[in-house]
């Protein structure tokens, strides 16, 4: 399936590490390095707009790495890029770890998996159909 993109950053189109990769990593498209702050959060830009064919969207995720060595992460995960959105696509990200974190322009900070939307129809009824896990959430199946 085709997607098309502008590119309005320094940096070179998304593409895909290896051949088994789901996700393409997106750059920090920055004027300077930015700081973030413990448990600052901060719209990062990217250059990049997308348009799609309706029946995909674009989920922006975090990288392992980044989260792992540095504590950031993608506070709404997934973000979605809906079909229908031409502006620029900008990645929310949090520093969740104890220190300051500095992300430099041009730096791998999100990844992008395009993914299958199914569209439904809601009927309103005034009663579900009994299940075997009924209301049950929130940790109710047990840890082990």
């Amino acid at each position: 399936m085709q997607v098309k993109i502008t590119n309005k950053s320094k940096h070179d189109l998304p593409k895909y590490e290896t051949s088994g990769s789901s996700g393409m990593d997106i750059r920090a498209n920055l004027e300077a390095a930015i700081t973030l702050q413990p448990m600052q959060r901060m719209l990062i830009k990217t250059g990049l707009f997308l348009e799609m064919d309706p029946s995909i969207e674009c989920q922006i995720r975090p990288r392992s790495g980044l989260a792992l060595k540095k504590g950031l992460t993608v506070l709404n995960t997934p973000g979605t890029v809906d079909a229908d959105y031409r502006g620029e696509v900008g990645v929310i990200l949090i520093n969740l770890s104890e220190e300051a974190v500095l992300i430099e322009d041009g730096e791998r900070i999100a990844q992008m998996v395009f993914c299958p939307v199914q569209k439904v129809n809601l009927t309103e009824v005034d009663v579900l159909n009994d299940s075997a896990r009924g209301a049950g959430g929130f940790g109710s199946t047990g840890n082990k």
